[in-house]
């Protein structure tokens, strides 16, 4: 088959008809694209799967969790690839997406669990807030502070918002809004948070499309900070600035413990114990996403899903787990392995 960019629709209408054999000559490496906090640990199963098998190791490129979905969804064919990772559940509408393009089947792989940390520098003083304090600081949108109704921030430092934080300027580094730890965090930390003002609660019923808005808007003069899907960058900034937060995963706040820490959430840090016991607040699933319909067209897609779900990367003692993945209990492996090792789709949402 001739090597060239065919469109997703004509490759869906190819794909029934085309041999394993004839596919897999178009490309014979695993493409996967998606989360920057999954990337490190697919990274290293990658690189094991290249060193133990005959087959090449697969190309992996960090894009986001949104960003990885949408060219994962795009279709199927050698064009498209064959693996998104992502830190949160895949939406229904991105599941409609995917069928609309021809991906169909579509197999779920939930590896385990991981803490949004919310981090500075290691020399910096410890710092516990709340999801609201959190929320007044990092919303475009807050409640008035001298009354009635709601204002644009006018938060300037940590002392505006509670007079025992330190007098220093907000400051806070985070994920665009492809990122699946930005979606993960405006869920567990800005919706939560923006929920405990009466000014704000009572949009949920009222006005749902308000209410969303001003709890997912984050701030955009300069108290925070997109710094794209970047995590090394973000830790290379708290360095700088004692002074600034970032937010990212737990997995980079734990290889990175000489250089950054946990502040506190509720009264609870991001460590492994607390993560896995469910006492961190701000936790969430880890996920990656397959397309069927390329396993056993792709060479290696079924070695490199035996291996990224084996007890030995994934199980309590595997070597993912020493990266800093948050373990699945044996029932929810269990359940997963099941579907990855029959290719289970996913239904719908």
């Amino acid at each position: 088959m001739k090597k060239t960019m065919i469109g997703a629709t004509l490759v869906a209408a190819m794909a029934a008809s085309l041999s394993g054999t004839a596919f897999a000559e178009a490309r014979d490496q695993i493409s996967i694209v998606g989360s920057s906090t999954v990337y490190p640990f697919a990274t290293v199963v990658a690189e094991r799967f290249g060193q133990t098998t005959s087959y090449p190791t697969p190309t992996i490129e960090s894009t986001g969790s949104g960003g990885g979905l949408r060219l994962f969804c795009q279709g199927v064919g050698e064009s498209t690839p064959d693996i998104t990772n992502a830190s949160r559940r895949i939406k229904a509408s991105e599941l409609e997406t995917c069928a609309a393009n021809g991906v169909e089947d579509v197999v779920e792989v939930l590896i385990g669990f991981d803490g949004i940390a919310v981090a500075q520098s290691v020399d910096a003083t410890g710092m516990d807030l709340t999801k609201g304090e959190l929320f007044l600081a990092l919303a475009e949108t807050v409640p008035n502070p001298n009354g009635n109704g709601l204002v644009e921030n006018p938060y300037e430092t940590w002392s505006d918002i509670r007079g025992n934080l330190p007098n220093t300027a907000i400051r806070v580094f985070g994920p665009p809004p492809t990122s699946g730890t930005r979606d993960a965090f405006v869920e567990l930390v800005m919706e939560e948070g923006c929920g405990e003002f009466d000014a704000i609660a009572s949009l949920e019923d009222s006005d749902e499309d308000k209410f969303e808005e001003v709890c997912a808007t984050m701030r955009e003069d300069g108290a925070f900070i997109e710094a794209g899907e970047n995590d090394t960058l973000i830790v290379s900034r708290l360095e700088n600035d004692p002074t600034a937060l970032g937010i990212f995963g737990f997995s980079f706040l734990d290889q990175n413990s000489d250089r950054v820490k946990s502040i506190s959430v509720e009264g609870h840090q991001a460590t492994f114990e607390e993560i896995a016991s469910g006492s961190y607040p701000v936790s969430r699933p880890l996920f990656f996403y397959v397309k069927k319909a390329h396993v056993g067209v792709i060479p290696g897609m079924e070695e490199y899903l035996a291996e990224f779900t084996s007890r030995r990367a994934i199980g309590s003692n595997g070597y993912l787990v020493d990266r800093g993945l948050i373990p699945l209990d044996n029932a929810e492996y269990a359940r997963m392995k099941s579907d990855v090792d029959n290719l289970e789709p996913l239904k719908e949402l």
